[in-house]
């Protein structure tokens, strides 16, 4: 068959390299004529995908204007979609991530033109210096970002979703054993804020959650609080309390007795703190762990007396979010369901809670089928 183009829309013919090419007519817009052109490797494939994008173009569907390149579509989306949708601390993360990684090695190609090929390439050119878990965080803006395109019709599909991104390894967590959580709380005894260190060790409440505690949200009656609220840092623009970011973050937690004596006593400090400052200078946010003011702490500053007490107990250096860790590993060697603990930490998934303690729960584990052998093989196990 002819290399050459046969007159008419349309058309399907073969190109030197032998491969198909076909032609839609879009008509007339803008004083200019618009058409698409269709290249594959067979015939067939052509004239299935000229019909298609036919009937597309029939009922509306297609596209007239050019596709704007991955950069701008995700500049667009930030603006218009995420902005309203996602914490403002989200919205910075991933406009860094738009501005470090894709945008230089994607951000020019048209968005219609995007292949798996090319994401898939992308992937494995990050990991050469970004973790599994920060790669993911890309796939998911990614898709999030050209699902919301193929809604508006600016693409027919989304090739993101063609691509695995990588396998998120299991995360190694380096919590205090038993004994060094011990001396960590007996450095912590008679500190100002020694309920705020009892509630992470015993409770597993992330930084933001104790922060943002708030006096209405516990009842020492009843002995137990509720997580409602977050505290969040925003650089330029100071504090702010908002929402907790899944609906599994909301959840009650049973006080202890030696977290609910260290919360009344520090509502006696506060109390203190309050009348030493003065109905001028002291401003209400209503939470517990608060300044000699009443205004929120830095979470800075709480890290920084996280390290103070570590080095006051002698005890190795670890994150201040391993208090967290902590507390689960601690429960979940002493026989607690990870079902229980997952609830307890908020996690939104029991999957996420086996993972991040796969090095605590055999022991468990190991003890439910010596319980069952027991009930089998009445005085035959070795647990018992």
């Amino acid at each position: 068959m002819s290399s050459r183009r046969p007159q008419g829309e349309g058309s399907v013919y073969r190109l030197p390299d032998g491969r198909w090419r076909g032609v839609v007519d879009l008509g007339w817009h803008g004083g200019k004529r618009r058409r698409k052109y269709i290249t594959r490797g067979t015939q067939a494939e052509v004239v299935r995908e000229l019909r298609r994008l036919t009937a597309a173009a029939e009922a509306g569907r297609l596209p007239i204007e050019r596709a704007p390149t991955l950069g701008q579509w995700l500049e667009r989306y930030l603006d218009e979609v995420a902005a309203s949708s996602v914490r403002p601390s989200t919205l910075r993360r991933y406009r860094q991530e738009l501005r470090l990684y894709i945008a230089p090695a994607l951000g020019k190609v048209p968005l219609d033109k995007l292949k798996p090929s090319q994401v898939s390439d992308f992937y494995r050119s990050q990991l050469l210096h970004l973790s599994p878990g920060s790669v993911r965080r890309l796939h998911a803006l990614l898709r999030r970002s050209l699902a919301i395109a193929v809604r508006w019709q600016l693409i027919p599909w989304n090739p993101v979703t063609a691509v695995d991104p990588p396998s998120l390894t299991s995360v190694e967590v380096h919590p205090f054993d038993a004994k060094e959580a011990r001396l960590f709380l007996a450095a912590a005894s008679g500190d100002r804020f020694q309920a705020r260190w009892l509630i992470a060790v015993s409770l597993a409440l992330r930084q933001g959650e104790v922060l943002g505690l708030a006096w209405r949200d516990i009842d020492l009656d009843q002995r137990v609080l509720a997580v409602r609220q977050t505290l969040q840092y925003r650089p330029g623009d100071g504090f702010h309390l908002v929402a907790p970011k899944t609906a599994r973050s909301r959840r009650i937690v049973p006080l202890p007795d030696a977290v609910v004596d260290a919360l009344k006593l520090r509502r006696e400090q506060q109390e203190t703190d309050r009348l030493a400052a003065g109905v001028e200078f002291w401003e209400d946010w209503g939470l517990v762990f608060t300044t000699r003011f009443g205004t929120p702490l830095s979470p800075r500053n709480d890290y920084r007396d996280f390290q103070r007490l570590v080095g006051a107990a002698g005890l190795r250096h670890v994150r201040l979010h391993d208090l967290r860790h902590t507390a689960a590993s601690l429960m979940l060697a002493q026989g607690v369901s990870p079902r229980v603990v997952m609830e307890i930490l908020g996690h939104s998934q029991i999957s996420v809670t086996m993972n991040t303690y796969s090095h605590v729960t055999p022991a468990s584990s190991r003890k439910a089928v010596a319980l069952v052998e027991g009930l089998l093989f009445e005085g035959h196990s070795e647990f018992e």
